[in-house]
């Protein structure tokens, strides 16, 4: 075994083991914030802020994602939480777009490493295509794709057993019951997630998406997406690449396609959409990179 093929085994497991210790308390965290949320904020009150029927639910739900400082994947649990609420399907999926994709650290980041107007137009560009997604997916009638989770187990309370801690002891249990059945996707998503990480070479993607290729941006958004990483940690990726070549387009898509879909979250999301959905959902990312890397292209 060479030298560089012993440094990728270890980098895949550095990976796995950081990503799954990392991914499995982010989803039991958010899984039971989202619970205790629902337990103060009565579902009727979240279908009314992301109610379809308003057109501010789609803002609503857009800047909820720009606050919130979720990865792709653990934006799963906090959807699966809205679903159970019965939210509006289009601000659902405008929340699923733009969570991993912004937040204000991330925004502060690309205006620190690049630039103010760099940092303006992702944010425009990624919180526009979100918007616009969700409020067309609605109205094609994709919520049809939707697979509803498991009500929360019935937590029948003993004869000595107050309220208030049959009502926590309910809630741990409706976590511990998602991750469960959330755990296998969880497993095998990590580990495709970590061996891609360690065996695909940064010169590999400088070659194939440098600024004089014309396909370099639809290219670095489709390699984007088996790369899974959180968009903070490609910031300084990004400005590597740049360095060495990377047209600021193929960067953009790069960063878009790697934070927007990963193999992890869509073998997660197997438990949430139908087949239909998870197609349409990457494809909607792909899009949403390639567009944004054109215009950046363009206007730079």
């Amino acid at each position: 075994m060479t030298a560089a093929t012993q440094q990728s085994l270890q980098d895949v497991m550095a990976m796995f083991a950081f990503l799954l210790i990392e991914l499995t308390a982010l989803f039991i965290a958010i899984s039971y914030l989202v619970g205790v949320l629902q337990l103060y904020i009565p579902p009727a009150k979240i279908r009314s802020v992301l109610s379809s029927k308003h057109g501010k639910g789609y803002v609503i739900a857009a800047l909820m994602g720009a606050i919130t400082p979720f990865c792709s994947c653990s934006t799963i649990p906090f959807l699966k939480g809205l679903i159970r609420a019965n939210a509006g399907f289009g601000p659902m999926i405008v929340f699923l777009f733009s969570s991993p994709l912004l937040n204000p650290i991330l925004i502060v980041l690309f205006a620190v490493t690049f630039s103010i107007k760099i940092a303006a137009i992702y944010f425009v560009m990624s919180m526009g295509i979100s918007i616009l997604a969700g409020i067309a997916l609605e109205k094609l009638g994709f919520e049809q794709y939707i697979i509803i989770p498991d009500e929360a187990p019935d937590g029948s309370s003993g004869c000595c057993s107050n309220g208030a801690t049959n009502k926590w002891k309910k809630l741990w249990l409706e976590v511990w019951k998602d991750f469960k059945q959330a755990f296998p996707y969880l497993l095998v998503g990590v580990s495709l997630g970590a061996i891609i990480h360690g065996f695909v070479p940064t010169d590999f993607i400088t070659t194939y998406a440098g600024s004089d290729n014309p396909l370099a941006i639809p290219f670095a958004a489709v390699i984007g997406i088996p790369l899974y990483t959180r968009a903070i940690v490609m910031i300084p990726l990004a400005a590597a690449f740049v360095a060495k070549g990377m047209g600021i387009g193929a960067v953009m898509a790069l960063v878009i396609g790697s934070a927007g879909a990963s193999i992890p979250e869509l073998i997660l999301l197997r438990s949430l959409f139908k087949t239909q959905m998870i197609v349409t959902f990457v494809l909607v990312v792909l899009s949403m990179a390639v567009v944004t890397g054109f215009v950046f292209s363009y206007v730079l």
